[in-house]
């Protein structure tokens, strides 16, 4: 049964293009791992693999709309899932409205257990995207972890 969940969209105070690219390479979700995380975890442009819990875990590109949306599936994932990343311009060129849509086959005892706890931590993606790109640090965050030109510093905030 497949269960839908959204984030809430919200204003990135970066141009899509800027967005897109910090997702669209694979190889950069290992950067935001902290060091002991990374062990076991492999990445190439177009795929990403990691034991978890003693699970086999793989994601892969399945879609690229230059700009406006990366869509991720599963890649040998213990149930099947997608993920879509949505970048739309909001206003002035270095806005950007995004957007997380997951789609999960879940059966009703997972969706019931896990549905408000998924959808809380899309919110929190999206909040500290926005909050990153606005200068501010959300809380637990390591600054480091983000590439050049998206770290948040004085001359990145609005």
């Amino acid at each position: 049964m497949a269960a839908n969940f959204d984030s809430k969209k919200a204003v990135v105070s970066r141009a899509p293009y800027q967005l897109y690219m910090m997702f669209v390479d694979l190889r950069n979700f290992v950067n935001f791992l902290p060091e002991d995380k990374k062990q076991g975890v492999e990445a190439d442009y177009d795929s990403i693999h990691a034991t978890v819990q003693g699970f086999n875990v793989g994601m892969k590109v399945a879609e690229r709309v230059p700009y406006s949306l990366i869509t991720y599936q599963d890649d040998g994932a213990p149930f099947e899932f997608k993920v879509e990343l949505h970048f739309d311009a909001a206003g002035p060129a270095d806005k950007t409205e995004f957007q997380i849509k997951v789609s999960a086959d879940l059966n009703f005892m997972m969706k019931t257990l896990l549905g408000s706890k998924i959808k809380e931590a899309l919110d929190k993606m999206v909040d500290a995207l926005v909050a990153v790109s606005e200068g501010r640090m959300p809380e637990g965050i390591d600054p480091s972890q983000f590439p050049e030109g998206f770290k948040p510093s004085d001359q990145y905030r609005s």
